[in-house]
């Protein structure tokens, strides 16, 4: 890699230097939007890297709390092709150092530039800095289970029909952190259970099991989705204990609603 990149976004120029890179990439400080590009950009490349980013906590933090992110995070550390560390002390600028080239990301106006340097001295001195760091910095804890296994387990145990209306969903919003940003997981996961009149047991169960959130989660988000009308619970009797509570939507409208109309009513009514 010895040319620079100049792009329309900081995306294209990742995925330019993730195409031109084998081996191991350290991702040095990158911005918000920069480090949700990388997850992203990482998911598209037929044979990735493996990519060791370094970045403060509270970008990671940040960028974490969205489920979508998150979810393909997870995927992709599972995978071992992403580790999340900690950087306390963060140079300016942004970078990627790859095992022939330092590549510092610019934006400027409406474009954004990689600008490469590829002196073998400098990329070794380079290398060996951030692998240093690397091995000093604390394994940022993403608790976010992989979108795949959250998938598969929520087909296996619960149903394809309710899977599929989970990915339908997931697929409609931009966002997925809940409290006015898209709605979360848990009340992604209780809606189309209720789509598909689904127990709220084998609903919390199943997110405890998978690491989604616990059962408690599941109950407080199931009393806020009924006092806003979103869903409402039928009494299921059982042979021993009490009985069960069956989901199902909270009206008409939402029973009728398709999943982007059922995603945009939830987050106005959740919203109030």
């Amino acid at each position: 890699m010895s040319s620079n990149f100049l792009e329309d976004d900081v995306g294209a120029v990742l995925a330019g230097v993730f195409r031109d890179s084998s081996g191991l990439v350290y991702a040095v400080n990158p911005t918000r939007e920069t480090l949700t590009e990388l997850i992203f950009r990482l998911h598209d490349v037929a044979d990735p890297p493996t990519v060791r980013l370094l970045a403060p906590g509270d970008p990671i933090k940040d960028v974490m709390a969205d489920f979508i992110v998150a979810g393909h995070a997870a995927d992709l550390v599972a995978a071992d092709t992403l580790g999340l560390r900690v950087l306390d002390d963060a140079p300016e600028a942004s970078l990627l150092v790859t095992e022939s080239s330092v590549v510092s990301l610019i934006a400027a106006d409406d474009r954004v530039g990689g600008l490469t340097a590829t002196d073998e001295e400098f990329v070794t001195a380079m290398r060996d800095r951030y692998a240093a760091e690397w091995d000093d910095a604390e394994e940022f804890s993403l608790r976010t289970p992989p979108l795949s296994r959250v998938r598969e387990t929520l087909a296996a145990d619960i149903g394809a029909d309710t899977a599929e209306d989970f990915d339908g969903l997931l697929d409609s919003l931009s966002v997925a952190k809940g409290d006015g940003e898209g709605l979360d997981e848990v009340a992604i996961a209780l809606l189309v259970a209720a789509r598909n009149g689904q127990l709220l047991y084998d609903m919390s169960k199943w997110g405890e099991d998978v690491g989604l959130a616990s059962k408690a989660t599941f109950s407080r988000m199931k009393t806020r989705l009924e006092d806003s009308g979103l869903v409402q619970t039928e009494k299921v009797p059982i042979d021993v204990g009490r009985p069960r509570l069956r989901l199902r939507p909270g009206d008409d409208e939402m029973a009728e609603a398709d999943l982007p109309e059922l995603a945009a009513m939830a987050q106005e009514r959740l919203d109030e």
